[in-house]
């Protein structure tokens, strides 16, 4: 069964569709069948994947509320290579109109169900903001990927986030786990960003991923071509941290899987 994985964080601006759309365009280089969820009504996400989200004719409000079929509603041409769920404005209405269904929490995770056995990753790209679009990524999800900077507000920030993960799992889904943190637009020389860095390690300890994503202007380029930044600029550093980080998130899922092995054997 794939694993579903919601990449969220309260504070905007952390590279958190970033991280979403590159990982998975990293997976999808390693053979791994892969889907990205744009639960964000600005669609930056659906963008990035080399969609246009005023043109395209399916959303995520068509899967939640309309309650339309995965395979009438999954976007299979994307520029990341793997497959997408897209956003735009409707998902915003899709928020309110959530406040009208029945069992309004788990629709996500009901629809997504039936193939969860096809896809290695699913990877959902939450809003900035806790909300029924918020709680539906967090019903449905394995775990919590989180993108963080290293500056001052943020360790007050991931405190924050934690606990309302925490909150949340108790009432919608009690198998929620950090998946883990990344430390992005990181700049070494900066004594600040390294002295968080030291902290969050301290804190967290081997949820803190070793791989960092580091500052770079390739990424930042990347989602105005339409494209992740391996396939804008495969030499940039952005690019080669990606694909770093989908390594070391593979490496984790077979050890994760040898450990539950020995430990059933």
């Amino acid at each position: 069964m794939g694993k579903v994985i919601a990449v969220a964080n309260q504070k905007g601006g952390v590279g958190k569709t970033t991280t979403c759309v590159n990982l998975a365009a990293s997976l999808a280089a390693t053979r791994r069948k892969v889907l990205v969820i744009d639960l964000d009504p600005q669609g930056n996400a659906t963008m990035g994947s080399g969609v246009d989200k005023y043109q395209t004719e399916t959303t995520a409000y068509e899967l939640l509320i309309d309650e339309k079929p995965f395979e009438q509603v999954v976007i299979k041409d994307t520029s990341g290579k793997y497959d997408l769920i897209a956003a735009n404005g409707d998902v915003t209405a899709a928020e309110i109109k959530l406040m009208e269904c029945f069992a309004r929490e788990v629709r996500l995770r009901n629809a997504l169900q039936p193939v969860r056995d096809y896809y290695d990753f699913i990877f959902i790209d939450c809003p900035p903001s806790l909300n029924m679009l918020t709680v539906n990524a967090m019903s449905a999800a394995d775990s919590v990927l989180v993108p963080m900077q290293c500056e001052y507000y943020a360790l007050e920030g991931i405190t924050a986030l934690l606990d309302t993960i925490s909150k949340l799992a108790s009432v919608v889904n009690p198998g929620l786990e950090i998946e883990g943190i990344l430390r992005t637009m990181y700049d070494p020389r900066n004594r600040l960003a390294n002295d968080v860095s030291d902290q969050l390690k301290g804190h967290f300890g081997d949820k803190v991923y070793r791989t960092v994503i580091p500052r770079n202007v390739r990424l930042a380029e990347a989602p105005s071509f339409g494209a992740p930044a391996m396939y804008y600029e495969k030499s940039s550093a952005g690019a080669k941290a990606y694909l770093a980080l989908a390594g070391e998130m593979i490496r984790r899922e077979e050890q994760k899987q040898e450990h539950l092995a020995t430990e059933a054997g």
